[in-house]
């Protein structure tokens, strides 16, 4: 018999074997000052591509002066326990109401964290006798919800309306024999490529079978959409969305989340998801500073105006520079690149030291070998200076690594 912390010594896992070579750089880097396009990496100045401050409001007058009123108000510790047992406020009951009508539902249930919440609903909507079929490139939070599933589950291919009408007829094959239901879950927006879900030809195919659809918006909520209420809108198919999840940790520049639909189904998440039955309910400051948000995203239709012009600038910008920005159709910007995971690293230590330019990169295991992805984020506080600043940066990048001047050989880093 091996000791649980001797096997755990052996096997680092994919990320954690390469700890003490990346932590502090490549891997949990430390960005310092305030949440903006320009902030402070190792004591230098770096133009920030890697933030989900999508609106630009992390920083809003208004919103700084609601979180800390709130904080001084109330403290951190209020209101204390489990919303069922003795957390609940009229602040809570605000923002869920409020949610629900901006994202057109009858009603929300908020959570603490957007994976975690995400994992809990999936638990607890199905049990043994259902199927969950959901998009093989699915987030995280999805995948470690469907483990926890104890009935079937297909993973159709990504954004594959074949693949997912093939698997629908195997889940209602399933159900007739368990007499159970069918869930299937996609997200609006894919947090790596950019791409939105299908979910207009998702639910087109409820006239052929019996399904409710959940959809995980976390990065188009604010974002997309004529009132930013979400991928649902901008595809003009929301009502057909039956569980519509969205987080605060991006548009809303927070913590926390929310789900929101029919309200039977809402009623019965509250009463029985357990990662809120048996957590502490969401102190009053955030709860406070997410209605001061959500009043700023509904009233002011320019900030995401802005973020739209600096996202057409910079993707019309990178195509027209020859880049491969894949088929994003959303703020995410993915820049594709033929490479090995150690230029990988040199490119990121060489835009970061020498450009100044900090964006997030990404590599085999998440990416096929041989490509680099550096994954954009542009945000309403970039400008277009930012963006032809970054292009041209890129471009000289990418000649180098074309050169050969990113190989380990040529180049050693930290």
């Amino acid at each position: 018999m091996k000791d649980l912390f001797e096997k755990i010594r052996e096997r680092r896992g994919p990320l954690g074997q390469y700890s003490k070579q990346t932590h502090g750089y490549f891997m949990f880097p430390k960005l310092e000052g305030e949440i903006d396009s320009r902030m402070k990496f190792r004591g230098k100045e770096v133009l920030t591509w890697s933030l989900n401050n999508y609106l630009g409001i992390a920083n809003h007058p208004e919103v700084r002066k609601a979180d800390a009123e709130a904080a001084a108000k109330y403290g951190l510790a209020l209101p204390m326990g489990a919303r069922m047992m003795s957390g609940d406020s009229n602040y809570h009951q605000q923002l869920e109401s409020e949610l629900a009508a901006f994202v057109m539902k009858q009603d929300a249930v908020l959570v603490n964290f957007g994976y975690q919440g995400m994992v809990s609903a999936i638990d607890c909507l199905v049990d043994r006798h259902d199927v969950i079929v959901y998009d093989a490139e699915a987030h995280a939070c999805i995948v470690d919800g469907v483990r926890l599933h104890l009935g079937k589950r297909f993973a159709y291919n990504h954004n594959d309306m074949e693949s997912l009408e093939k698997l629908l007829q195997r889940a209602e094959a399933n159900v007739k024999d368990t007499d159970g239901s069918i869930l299937v879950i996609t997200e609006g927006v894919f947090g790596m490529s950019g791409k939105q879900g299908k979910l207009k030809e998702i639910v087109a195919l409820k006239k052929k079978y019996n399904f409710r659809l959940f959809v995980d918006d976390a990065h188009g909520i604010g974002t997309m959409g004529k009132t930013g209420a979400g991928t649902g809108e901008e595809q003009d198919v929301q009502d057909g969305v039956d569980i519509y999840f969205g987080t605060f940790a991006k548009s809303f520049a927070l913590i926390g989340g929310f789900l929101a639909g029919d309200e039977n189904m809402v009623e019965y998440l509250r009463y029985n998801m357990r990662s809120q039955i048996f957590a502490k309910s969401l102190p009053m400051p955030v709860v406070v500073g997410a209605l001061k948000r959500l009043e700023l995203i509904r009233n002011h239709p320019e900030y995401k105006a802005k973020l739209w012009e600096i996202v057409n600038a910079l993707q019309s910008g990178l195509i027209k520079a020859g880049f491969e920005i894949g088929g994003t159709q959303s703020p995410v910007t993915p820049i594709y690149l033929n490479g090995t995971v150690p230029e990988a690293t040199n490119v990121t230590f060489d835009l970061r030291e020498n450009y100044g330019i900090f964006c997030s990169i990404v590599v085999y295991p998440v990416v096929p070998k041989g490509i680099i992805l550096l994954r954009i984020i542009p945000t309403a506080s970039h400008t277009l200076q930012d963006v032809e600043y970054s292009i041209k940066s890129f471009s000289e990048i990418n000649k180098k690594l074309k050169a050969g001047e990113y190989s380990r050989e040529k180049m050693a880093v930290i």
